[in-house]
C-alpha cells in the first residue's frame, strides 16, 4: 500500500466524520447530554487526524495521478489549494474538540455555549472538506462533470422516441 492507496482511502473519513460529528453534536445540545456531546468531540478530532493524514498523503497521490493522460495539472493544482484551508478548519476543530471536551468534564458553565460554536465549526469544516472532495474528484472522475455533451443526433433520437 503506498501514498496513493491511503490518501484515497483516508479522504472519506473528514467529510463523513465532520457531518456525523456535527449531527451527533446537534443531538446532544438538544437533548443535554454530555455524554453525546463527548462522542460527537470524539468524531472530530478523528475527523481532524485523518483530515491531516489525507493532506499529508496528497503529495505522494499527485505523483502517481499527474503520470495519468488527460489529467489536467490546474485540477491538481485546485485541489491541492482548497486543501489547505480544509485541513486548517478540521484542526480548528480538533483542537476546540479537545478544549469541549475539557469544559463538559469539567462542567463549566461554558461547556454548552461552547458546544453550540463547535457544531457551527463543524458546518463550516463540512462545507470545506466536502468542497475540497469534489474537486478531487474532478481530477478523475470525469463522469461526474456536468460538461457532458451528446451529439444533436443522440437529442433528436431521443425526441422521436418518446412522442
Amino acid at each position: 500500500m503506498n501514498q496513493t492507496h491511503i490518501h484515497l482511502l483516508i479522504t472519506h473519513l473528514p467529510i463523513f466524520g465532520s457531518i456525523l460529528g456535527g449531527i451527533v453534536i446537534a443531538h446532544g445540545i438538544w437533548t443535554k447530554s454530555d455524554q453525546t456531546k463527548i462522542a460527537a468531540y470524539h468524531l472530530f478530532v478523528i475527523s481532524a487526524i485523518g483530515a491531516a493524514i489525507a493532506y499529508f498523503t496528497g503529495e505522494g497521490a499527485e505523483e502517481t495521478v499527474e503520470k495519468i493522460q488527460g489529467v489536467a495539472e490546474a485540477s491538481i493544482k485546485q485541489h491541492e489549494e482548497f486543501a489547505l484551508f480544509a485541513l486548517i478548519s478540521l484542526i480548528v476543530l480538533g483542537v476546540a474538540s479537545l478544549i469541549g471536551v475539557v469544559l463538559t468534564l469539567r462542567k463549566s458553565s461554558q461547556a454548552s455555549a461552547f458546544a453550540v460554536v463547535v457544531m457551527f465549526v463543524s458546518l463550516l469544516s463540512f462545507g470545506l472538506v466536502a468542497r475540497t472532495g469534489y474537486l478531487g474528484g474532478q481530477i478523475r472522475h470525469t463522469e461526474i462533470n456536468s460538461t457532458i455533451n451528446l451529439p444533436d443526433s443522440t437529442l433528436e433520437e431521443t425526441e422521436v422516441d418518446d412522442e
